[in-house]
């Protein structure tokens, strides 16, 4: 079982991760559901080992205490990572990318067994042996990163996005893969933007949150909480229903665990535009309609005395003495508008 316990990151003087706790047992598949820049990654990154952790920070894989080791050796300790981008040597053989995987000691020996079994859950990679992995569509090569993560023979492998870039086809065929994987035993803990078609294959799932865990419980009951359903799976949320927190079923998680989740539940309070701008699009749109159809009409009324060669000087003076007024509101307006979004993305990112 992996075990991370009040795990918390520091980037510089930004607090990335703050305190989450996680557990992720053999034969099942849990799932870690965010925004971008929530600390989804930053988490995998801190139990693979290649993000240093703060103090007071705990891992462990089966009882034994990992905190603080180098990659290689929680790599030999039975955690394998499946990072974002794959990292897979695209001008190495399927082959030979996959027995790159068997290199740590714990999987020597089962070389050949892990071989096979990756191959009979990937039959395309069987028949594509021999295939440059540069020349494969991006399904088949996040395939080739799950099969070489494989190949260490992990207790617990770890996906970050592995449905990144791919049709939905190939989604649905990858995540259908992901269930055959936890059929031979190895734990999965999976980060994954599509909340859907995770929650339909996963036991359990957590909710982070601006690096604090915000919520977890079954993936039955997620799927089915309003407040996930309008974060994470295209609902319409209420006004006035600015929170995500849902319901923590205390029989679902370790004590601890339960209570540093009730420790770090926030609310993302969502701002609707209409309260930081000035000025409603509709007013901008109507105003610069009316201005428009004023210039249109001067422009006739000058036509229609026939007076051709006077035409674009008076047009000129129309334009400086009437429109230009018309032309400096409209501007301010754009100009308030423009400050007040500045303004909000200022003070979110403070």
């Amino acid at each position: 079982m992996l075990e991370a316990k009040d795990v918390s990151v520091f980037y510089g003087s930004h607090h990335a991760l703050a305190d989450a706790s996680v557990t992720v047992d053999r034969s099942e598949i849990v799932v870690m559901l965010g925004s971008n820049g929530a600390g989804k990654s930053t988490l995998l990154q801190a139990i693979a080992g290649l993000t240093p952790t703060a103090d007071g920070s705990t891992i462990k894989i089966d009882g034994v205490n990992i905190t603080g080791k180098k990659p290689d050796e929680i790599v030999e300790a039975g955690i394998a990572l499946v990072p974002e981008d794959r990292g897979i040597f695209a001008d190495l053989t399927v082959q030979e990318n996959l027995l790159l995987g068997a290199y740590p000691e714990r999987a020597r020996a089962h070389e050949t067994a892990n071989l096979e079994r990756v191959l009979a859950l990937f039959p395309v990679l069987d028949e594509r042996r021999d295939q440059l992995v540069r020349t494969m569509s991006g399904g088949e090569r996040q395939m080739v990163a799950i099969g070489r993560a494989m190949m260490s023979h992990p207790s617990i492998l770890m996906l970050d996005e592995p449905s990144l870039g791919l049709s939905p086809i190939l989604c649905s065929e990858l995540f259908r893969s992901l269930k055959d994987v936890k059929e031979t035993g190895v734990g999965i803990f999976l980060v994954e933007q599509n909340a859907k078609q995770s929650l339909a294959i996963a036991d359990r799932g957590y909710l982070l949150d601006n690096g604090h865990i915000t919520g977890a419980d079954t993936a039955t009951a997620l799927a089915s909480d309003e407040a996930v359903i309008n974060a994470y799976l295209g609902g319409k949320e209420p006004k006035g229903k600015a929170s995500i927190q849902p319901r923590v079923q205390a029989s679902a998680l370790p004590v601890e665990t339960s209570n540093a989740i009730q420790a770090g539940r926030r609310a993302i309070v969502r701002t609707p535009i209409e309260e930081l701008l000035p000025h409603s699009v509709s007013d901008l749109v109507r105003h610069a309609t009316l201005t428009q159809s004023e210039h249109v009409g001067a422009n006739r009324a000058i036509s229609s005395n026939g007076n051709g060669k006077d035409t674009a000087k008076v047009n000129g003076d129309i334009s400086n003495k009437a429109e230009a007024p018309e032309l400096d509101d409209l501007q301010k307006m754009l100009l308030q508008m423009e400050k007040a979004a500045a303004d909000t993305l200022s003070g979110s990112k403070g």
